[in-house]
């Protein structure tokens, strides 16, 4: 009998005995935080988790399974060209139309595959700040200087925080790359603008799937929108034609899984979610069962990702919408405690529109909305900076899944980089703007 270990079950009874007892169900605050839980990750799930997480995921797979480690290292590893991999890296954003959780597949995939830390937490960060919609909305409906500085503030960050992360875990970025140097060199079993091509194809249906409508005024922002689904099923019928081609796919099998898609789109298209999910859940079946080899190494990756990735996430959103609610909405805690604490540009001010900005869930294009209500309630132009800063590149289901990928050492000191350079950026703009 382990009696320590006992007391420690006897302990975690009485805990749960006394969160149960004093719960405060049936008060107003209490309940509606809950539904405000509730409210969001039903939110989340529909509106991101098959339009926007489940490509990611497929994405990331493809990253695994078709880039070798090699091609991966050449331009994002420890070793690669410091000017060629931070560059690409802190503008992926500007193409990439996606959330502090969405990227997350996406990062663990290149990370995974060797990628340096530097570039990786760079292109982590940039993925969802350099977002051009977001930066057009902010510019237009919360003025050009805070979108210009959002637009630069993004950029600068990214490359200063996945320098600074490069540096403080140098030691082990060097036997990083000294292990790389020994790698033997890949066979190729195709060419890289094969590759590239698919890869571009699976972004751009993640990209169009998920482009937001836009101001009428935006007039190429909306004539997308317009066509958004027209584009999207080019590119998947693209991908199509490229599994036949160059990765060994059956063409009766794609033809059967493109079907009900295709029935879908024509008798619900006012539904295009529909026909979007019938056509993943007819690639995994292709992919599943095409044998031995890339096809189902592919699913294999995106698979096990899913499942690392998914419930802290769902649990993430739990969280943040128990605690700050959604837009125009309460959680437990009350909006005008977070209007009066972000008043003013003082540093207090800055560091707290930091913090609430990091932990809060934002998906793509909700932060402008919410900082429109702020800034009407007396908010200071720099904590306003600070949050676009902090709140759209993390959150806590962000921080939960990047502890599992690289670790809770290297997700503190990246958290508390992007929180201490948003309140020191929003104390320099308020200050000075």
């Amino acid at each position: 009998m382990n009696l320590k270990e006992d007391w420690k079950v006897l302990a975690g009874f009485a805990a749960a005995f006394f969160l149960f007892y004093f719960l405060p169900v049936g008060q107003a605050r209490f309940d509606g935080a809950l539904t405000e839980a509730l409210e969001l990750t039903k939110w989340y799930v529909r509106e991101h988790v098959v339009l926007c997480l489940i490509p990611a995921l497929f994405i990331a797979g493809g990253i695994a399974a078709f880039v070798s480690q090699a091609a991966v290292m050449k331009y994002f590893g420890a070793r690669a060209n410091k000017f060629l991999s931070y560059g690409v890296a802190s503008v992926s954003g500007a193409i990439l139309a996606v959330c502090s959780c969405t990227v997350l597949p996406l990062f663990a995939g290149i990370y995974k595959r060797g990628a340096g830390l530097g570039p990786a937490i760079a292109f982590l960060y940039s993925g969802p700040a350099i977002n051009i919609l977001a930066i057009v909305l902010t510019a237009r409906v919360l003025g050009f200087e805070l979108g210009a500085a959002r637009a630069i503030g993004a950029v600068v960050f990214s490359l200063v925080i996945g320098l600074a992360m490069h540096f403080m875990f140098r030691r082990e970025e060097h036997a990083k790359a000294k292990a790389q140097a020994d790698l033997p060199e890949p066979e190729v079993r195709r060419p890289l603008w094969q590759t590239s091509l698919y890869f571009a194809s699976m972004a751009a249906i993640l990209i169009f799937a998920n482009w937001a409508e836009a101001d009428p005024s935006d007039r190429v922002f909306h004539a997308i929108h317009a066509v958004k689904w027209p584009l999207t099923s080019f590119f998947a019928l693209a991908l199509g034609f490229m599994l036949k081609g160059w990765f060994g796919a059956g063409g009766g099998k794609l033809f059967l899984a493109a079907l009900p898609a295709i029935a879908l789109a024509f008798l619900f298209g006012d539904l295009p979610i529909l026909s979007f999910s019938a056509g993943f859940i007819g690639l995994s079946w292709v992919l599943n069962s095409s044998g031995e080899g890339e096809l189902r190494d592919w699913f294999s990756s995106a698979w096990d990702l899913s499942k690392q990735i998914f419930p802290l996430l769902i649990g993430g959103v739990l969280v943040s919408g128990f605690l700050l609610g959604r837009p125009g909405h309460e959680g437990i805690i009350p909006s005008h405690w977070v209007a009066w604490a972000v008043g003013g540009n003082s540093f207090a001010a800055n560091l707290f529109s930091s913090v609430v900005g990091a932990f809060m869930y934002f998906a793509t294009l909700t932060e402008v909305p919410i900082l429109q209500g702020l800034l009407g309630a007396g908010m200071g132009k720099g904590p306003a900076l600070a949050l676009l800063l902090a709140g759209p590149a993390l959150s806590l289901p962000n921080m939960l899944v990047l502890r599992t990928v690289m670790g809770g050492k290297k997700t503190t000191v990246y958290v508390l980089l992007v929180i201490v350079m948003a309140t020191l950026s929003g104390l320099f703009y308020g200050a000075h703007f």
